[in-house]
């Protein structure tokens, strides 16, 4: 058999393997949320699976709180409106006047203590970024949770359109995503929140049923190479938005992690490789890539670069590439060996990844992603909906990223 026809075969069976990846973590692991069983059965499966390609394994566990919903109902008068229950929020039945603000000049002027506060408009424009999260955190909004918080209403009611570079393709997007947030909340679209405006001023009653269900949660990282002085770490992130299957986001990265491991099973360089699935980059705390951190405060000086993956394999178009702070000598091999791949091109930079962890810590870095999600990222509809199912995905294009990684961290 020649050596063409062997490679051909080596890429047919890869394509085999990440359909049944894929299957496994979209469809018969029911969801993927950080804090849940199902995001458990996630990490152990890849555990599983690396260890059999002959990695060291290590499970990093910390804790991590996963959500039930069990809906809301909000009235007045005669009226009654539809809405949904804002992730992690706590529940309350409450009976108070309704109050509104439509930016923070009119929250700050506002008396909000005792009473369920309608925010719409200009307020809610963009989804607020959690409380204690790090990495992306603007001025405006500490400062809206602030007066949230101080203004202690017994209940927040937001009228949300889209907001995709924040949000996701949910529609509408719930405002308030924060575990750590304990005012009780709800959402509604922005045409429902037209028809709530004329009962500002007057008694509403709000039921909302929501629980907190404390859990683990673990990041998984596999091992190979003899000297640790230097390594190459590659990441995907391996939890999902409750309610998608998070095909595109991400478990077309953790395959790709998983068959660059299968790739790399006769390696035996000097050079020390670290795959990690990383937990938490859909979840409010982002406590895997807390953990990952504070394990590597020290450490993050002997990583000669990081490739994340996220968002890759869609249909359409080709799989895209960006770096960050490159050393010049491994740039240019990566730009000879992603050439010679026909399906993958070099495509526009975006921050919203784990690699950012990486560069925010001087490390440099590739994102690898799919063409279109970069050059969509502000209009898409898909991300955290029903829609990122694997009948969106090319699994030929899954497999050609992870044999272009391979023969970049060979070479």
């Amino acid at each position: 058999m020649c050596k063409e026809q062997g490679d051909m075969l080596e890429t047919e069976g890869l394509y085999n393997i990440c359909s049944t990846y894929l299957q496994t973590l979209c469809k018969e692991i029911p969801n993927r949320c950080v804090g849940s069983e199902g995001n458990r059965m996630a990490t152990s499966f890849f555990e599983k699976e690396i260890s059999s390609f002959g990695w060291n394994t290590e499970m990093q566990e910390f804790d991590a709180i996963d959500w039930e919903d069990g809906g809301a109902i909000l009235r007045s008068e005669s009226s009654t409106f539809d809405m949904l229950v804002s992730p992690y929020s706590l529940g309350c039945t409450v009976e108070a006047q309704i109050v509104s603000a439509s930016c923070v000049d009119e929250l700050v002027q506002l008396e909000t203590g005792g009473k369920v506060l309608f925010l719409y408009g200009e307020i809610a424009k963009e989804q607020l970024m959690p409380k204690n999260f790090v990495f992306y955190n603007p001025e405006e909004h500490q400062q809206i949770i602030s007066l949230l918080e101080k203004g202690r209403p017994k209940a927040i009611i937001c009228a949300t359109g889209k907001n995709p570079a924040l949000a996701g393709g949910v529609y509408p997007f719930p405002l308030i995503e924060d575990g750590d947030f304990d005012i009780p909340s709800v959402y509604m679209t922005e045409d429902e929140g037209d028809k709530l405006l004329p009962f500002v001023g007057k008694t509403v009653v709000l039921k909302s049923v929501s629980k907190r269900i404390p859990g683990k949660g673990y990041n998984v990282i596999a091992r190979k190479g003899k000297l640790q002085g230097e390594r190459i770490v590659v990441t995907a992130h391996i939890d999902a938005k409750k309610g998608t299957p998070g095909a595109t986001d991400n478990a077309t990265g953790v395959v790709v992690l998983l068959l660059l491991a299968k790739l790399l099973e006769d390696y035996d360089g000097n050079r020390f490789i670290e795959i990690v699935a990383l937990n938490g980059e859909d979840y409010y705390a982002v406590p895997g890539q807390m953990l990952y951190i504070s394990k590597n405060q020290d450490r993050f000086n002997e990583i000669l670069f990081n490739i994340n993956i996220d968002g890759a394999g869609y249909k359409e178009g080709k799989s895209a590439f960006s770096f960050y702070g490159l050393p010049e000598e491994i740039e240019k091999n990566a730009n000879s060996i992603f050439s010679k791949f026909n399906g993958i091109a070099e495509g526009a930079q975006w921050p919203q990844g784990d690699h950012s962890i990486f560069t925010q810590n001087g490390c440099p870095a590739i994102a690898v992603s799919s063409q279109w999600f970069t050059e969509n990222i502000d209009s898409q509809e898909i991300t955290h909906t029903q829609k990122d199912n694997i009948e969106i995905v090319d699994c030929h294009k899954v497999v050609e990223i992870a044999e272009a990684l391979n023969l970049l961290i060979r070479k």
